[in-house]
């Protein structure tokens, strides 16, 4: 096989294998986001639209069910990539997912740079799905909505018992 021809298989075994992650992670980032096809502000203040979308919202549209649906594709291929690199370490596709969703709502921070990526990084599993459970504050506050979607998160990552 050629160097080309590798190159296209592997690639084509990594972007199915995103396919896989992203759709154990779609349900649950739209369970917790919810759609909202006009813009509102968030628990902090921050202008949103359909399911979580903070970049890009112009105040005042109302948006498509198929343009939403683009924007979630958009959001949870950025947050996947943030954790795969920041992970840095191969990880069980509902791992990955769970991490993916939590990076949807949190942004960077809870893969990258913090005790959950330290535990994942030395194989501690267990003990990096458990931090999960810090991420459950907006604004300084800890909001029950925020507690609960860490633990369906935290419950995925840690997979099947």
């Amino acid at each position: 096989m050629t160097d080309a021809k590798a190159k296209a298989v592997g690639g084509g075994v990594a972007a199915v294998a995103l396919a896989g992650v992203l759709a154990l992670a779609a349900p649950l980032i739209q369970k917790w986001e919810g759609v909202r096809y006009e813009p509102y502000r968030d628990s902090v203040g921050v202008l949103t639209v359909c399911y979580g979308h903070t970049k890009t919202v112009q105040a005042g549209k109302r948006y498509t069910r198929a343009e939403c649906d683009a924007l979630l594709a958009q959001d949870m291929a950025e947050a996947n990539g943030y954790v795969r690199q920041c992970m840095g370490v191969p990880m069980l596709r509902h791992v990955e997912a769970a991490l993916t969703s939590a990076a949807f709502n949190l942004g960077p921070k809870v893969v990258c740079g913090s005790t959950l990526q330290r535990k994942a990084q030395a194989n501690d599993w267990p003990g990096a799905c458990a931090e999960l459970d810090r991420w459950n504050k907006a604004g300084g506050r800890e909001l029950r909505g925020l507690t609960l979607r860490r633990a369906d998160e935290r419950a995925m990552c840690e997979g099947p018992q």
